[in-house]
């Protein structure tokens, strides 16, 4: 992405020749990374998030909160991956304008995207519910040595 930028620039300030599939190749490369990051490699405790409110109430509050968000989430999620799903293969009869590349196909990471962000959210409602919850202390079972 990067290489493709600083052609672009050369090109354009130094040769006077503008390159358009440089910018094509740089705004989808940006689309897949982003996604794909926020899908697999960002942690939950590395998003960005305003948790002025979360911060400030008790661990009980901490977890109702969420509880909710992670409910929220992947119903609006799952509510709105058909229409997403419809729109990604309606797609296929377009592509790009220099790399000739299927509008369906680049848009594909953002299904990926958002049933990743689905599994994360029904993993973290289930951390939240269970157990392992971060100051809920797991049952006791049997005498303590």
């Amino acid at each position: 992405m990067f290489f493709a930028f600083i052609i672009q620039v050369v090109s354009r300030y130094f040769f006077n020749m503008p390159t358009g599939w440089t910018s094509e190749l740089t705004v989808i490369m940006w689309l897949w990374l982003v996604l794909w990051g926020a899908a697999f490699v960002v942690r939950e405790d590395e998003e960005i998030r305003f948790d002025l409110l979360y911060g400030s109430v008790r661990k009980g509050v901490q977890r109702v909160m969420v509880i909710c968000t992670a409910l929220v989430l992947i119903a609006l999620f799952l509510i709105s991956l058909p229409a997403s799903w419809d729109y990604v293969t309606f797609m296929k009869i377009q592509s790009s304008a220099y790399l000739k590349i299927r509008f369906d196909w680049l848009f594909s990471i953002y299904i990926i995207f958002a049933v990743a962000v689905v599994c994360r959210y029904i993993w973290i409602l289930a951390r939240a519910l269970g157990a392992r919850w971060p100051g809920k202390k797991p049952h006791q079972t049997g005498p303590q040595a």
